[in-house]
């Protein structure tokens, strides 16, 4: 299934033209690629011929060669014949050892828009950030949101009940049976645990680190602890350092697999350094591993997450003293609390979820997202349904 990204080619058409290097980022297969042929098929439906066009992707056998920096620079200036404008598109960048070199040197010539895509995000740090200094603009991709595959489902709610199953990589949705994309999706996964975090940082023991993730896996949304998961794996017969846990959360942080949200004190207004929350990229991995209907809470909290970053909100969690808020969600000066609960149908848990909210002593708005369809709002704060939530796309929060 093709889907015109609007969102983000909106945002590319801000900077076309620019002398800035455009740099899509985010996780093996979330959509990087057709992004840039979408860009390519907008620029000659405005005029641009194709020969104009230096397109690499460098998980192609056929540009392997090109996977030295210098090669790289000679193939795409012998293609620059004439003193016309080019646009350079190079696909999964980071395989080319001192690429920064080509396109900072392309980039200063001035002949050239380059478009940059990569599956680290470490891409853009250290050297490369140094080269490149105020000459990048920065995108991240994710999988489809709720909003752009099932906005005009008839069925929503069914529509949801599904996208909790398969999440949203763009690939599943070329087969028609669900045991057909799961495949996929399982191969797609290992891919990325393999060359993209077990490759590129030299794990040593595979399984140990497989272990690992599939124990983070179970736990999305939930308070992590390294004494934790050392206790875990210490029962099961394995041994793991806590520097050895950090350095792998740190290696599937930078392939985008997973996010780590800190803690913030309210009542000390803040941040805590220890037990982040962690959230997967797309829950539809996570479904391979386990049951999403029967964790609901836990998925519906990722999701919220995940679609307050596709909006570009800072987010933290929240620490009253002993509860806890599921999201503090920054927009420039203003600041919203969110609490993430599957059903308000017990009197209990609509106390649990209210009150943590209402005992914090500040005129911000407050909100309560779950998959009641009754209003619940109360006191001022705002209940919404959740299909309603990611369906608002564009929308501040308020």
């Amino acid at each position: 299934m093709i889907l015109k990204r609007e969102k983000y080619m909106k945002e590319i058409r801000s900077v076309l033209g620019k002398q800035v290097i455009k740099v899509l980022l985010g996780m093996r297969r979330v959509g990087k690629s057709t992004l840039l042929l979408q860009i390519q098929e907008e620029l000659i439906s405005e005029g641009i011929m194709p020969d104009q066009m230096i397109s690499v992707n460098f998980e192609w056998m056929e540009f392997e060669a090109l996977k030295d920096y210098k090669a790289l620079n000679k193939y795409i200036e012998d293609k620059m014949t004439d003193g016309k404008k080019y646009y350079v598109f190079l696909d999964e960048v980071q395989e080319v050892d001192g690429f920064e070199k080509v396109v900072n040197s392309l980039n200063a010539k001035g002949q050239a828009e380059i478009f940059i895509t990569g599956s680290n995000s470490k891409l853009l740090s250290g050297e490369l950030a140094t080269y490149l200094t105020g000459r990048f603009y920065t995108i991240e991709v994710y999988p489809f949101s709720f909003g752009e595959l099932y906005h005009q489902r008839e069925s929503l709610d069914e529509g949801f009940l599904e996208y909790i199953t398969m999440g949203g990589l763009p690939g599943i949705f070329q087969f028609d049976s669900q045991r057909t994309a799961k495949n996929y999706l399982l191969d797609m996964y290992q891919s990325i645990l393999f060359r993209d975090i077990v490759e590129r940082n030299r794990i040593r023991d595979v399984n140990l680190f497989k272990q690992f993730m599939l124990y983070l896996m179970n736990n999305v949304s939930q308070i992590f602890s390294a004494g934790t998961i050392t206790r875990y794996l210490k029962n099961e017969g394995r041994k793991l350092s806590r520097e050895t846990i950090y350095q792998y959360i740190e290696a599937a942080k930078n392939a985008y697999l997973i996010y780590g949200v800190p803690r913030y004190n309210i009542r000390g207004k803040e941040l805590m350094k220890t037990n982040e929350k962690y959230f997967i990229n797309d829950v539809g991995i996570r479904n391979l591993f386990f049951d999403n209907e029967k964790d609901i809470g836990q998925v519906l909290e990722n999701i919220v997450y995940l679609e307050l970053r596709r909006r570009g909100y800072e987010i933290y969690i929240g620490k009253l003293d002993d509860r806890e808020v599921d999201f503090i969600v920054i927009d420039g000066e203003s600041k919203t609390y969110i609490q993430v609960t599957y059903l308000l149908a017990e009197e209990t848990t609509i106390e649990r979820e209210f009150s943590v909210l209402e005992a914090i002593d500040d005129n911000y708005p407050k909100m309560v997202i779950s998959m009641d369809r009754v209003n619940r709002s109360r006191n001022g704060i705002i209940h919404k349904n959740i299909v309603d939530f990611l369906l608002e796309d564009g929308v501040r929060l308020e």
